[in-house]
């Protein structure tokens, strides 16, 4: 008689970090990877906060609030915000920056060509979009 061969279970795969609850993710996940990457770039005095209010734009037509990763630096002479416009990673998403405690002109989409979202292409947009300012690093 042979012996049955059982199919060999698989290892259920934990669930990325990616798909934790939002508020979950950026506040364990995001945003500490975020400022130990700013504090890798030199930023010693990164501040980030992470908070539900309306955008500061002016002449912005909606005051619904939505989710923020605030960032400031330099004794708050500069400044950077990513919005959530909806309670989602992979929704739409937006970037906005100051300098010398002024309100931010424009609000910039964000990550929008992205098909798969991660923890890390988060912090690399987020590090690209401020050396883009020459914030980070000099060219």
């Amino acid at each position: 008689m042979a012996e049955e061969t059982k199919p060999k279970a698989k290892k259920e795969k934990p669930p990325a970090i990616e798909e934790k609850p939002f508020t979950e993710f950026m506040e364990q996940h995001f945003t500490p990877t975020l400022k130990d990457s700013l504090k890798k770039q030199g930023l010693d005095d990164i501040e980030l906060s992470f908070t539900k209010a309306p955008l500061s734009i002016p002449g912005a037509t909606s005051d619904e609030p939505c989710w923020q990763v605030i960032g400031t630096w330099n004794q708050g002479k500069r400044a950077f915000k990513l919005y959530f416009l909806e309670e989602d990673i992979k929704g739409q998403k937006a970037f906005s920056y100051a300098v010398n405690g002024k309100p931010p002109s424009t609000v910039e989409s964000f990550m929008i060509d992205e098909r798969k979202v991660t923890l890390d292409l988060m912090v690399l947009y987020t590090l690209q979009r401020l050396n883009g300012q020459k914030w980070l690093t000099r060219n």
